[in-house]
Formats: C-alpha cells, sequence, structure tokens
C-alpha cells in the first residue's frame, strides 16, 4: 500500500517510490550526519542528481532554526517571570544540539521533494 505524501516525508522516504529511505541512520543520531544514501535501495532513484544539490537546504535547515529560537524564546517569555540572559542562551543551545539530527535531516527531505525531480509512481 502506498504511503501517503506527509508520511513519507516524516520517514524520509523515497520521493519516486515512497518506500526505500533517503539516509542510512535513524533521525537523531549524531554519525553520519551529513550523509545521504545516494541511491534509493528499492527503485534506483538517485539522491544526489549533481554535486553541491543539497546546498540549497541550508535555507530550510535556516527556516527551521529562526523557527526554534523564536518558539523557545517566546515560551522563556511567558513561563518565567523574569528571565535572565543565561536561560535564553542555555534553552537554544541545548534545543539546537538535541535537535540538530533531525533538522539536517529534514531540511534535505524536503528540498528533495520540493526541488528534485524525483515525482512519486505508484508502483
Amino acid at each position: 500500500m502506498p504511503k501517503s505524501l506527509v508520511a513519507a516525508i516524516a520517514q524520509a522516504k523515497c520521493p519516486k517510490c515512497r518506500e526505500g529511505n533517503m539516509f542510512p541512520v535513524s533521525p537523531f543520531s549524531y554519525r553520519k550526519l551529513t550523509v545521504i544514501n545516494s541511491s534509493c535501495p528499492v527503485c534506483e532513484a538517485t539522491f544526489n542528481p549533481e554535486p553541491g544539490f543539497y546546498d540549497g537546504a541550508m535555507y530550510i535547515s535556516y527556516a527551521f532554526s529562526v523557527a526554534l529560537m523564536f518558539t523557545s524564546l517566546v515560551a522563556i517569555n511567558v513561563l518565567v517571570a523574569e528571565p535572565k540572559l543565561w536561560m535564553y542562551l542555555s534553552t537554544v543551545v541545548g534545543l539546537t544540539i538535541c535537535l540538530m539530527p533531525a533538522m539536517l535531516r529534514y531540511s534535505k527531505t524536503l528540498y528533495q521533494y520540493g526541488v528534485g525531480k524525483l515525482k512519486y509512481r505508484g508502483f
């Protein structure tokens, strides 16, 4: 049964078949943060169409970082009566370190689905 678009993106599956994994490691692994499979293990679709293809994913990653920072700063202002500078810094740095693997993975996944030439073909 074919996966929905949202489920395929959430699980970082191949945009063409929505079955094969785009990444060799789990989403929250700090090993091989920037490694993406060269091709889909199921349909053999190429994930790296040209050198530097995923450089554009930096913009999506930047948007994730800005959203994370804005959300955490607003949450601290709402939850703490008189927040100190160290609260802001430690929260933003801690959350960024914890969520970095997921942000890098999903920025590449969204970039591949949005800009990549691989279109879904239900088999």
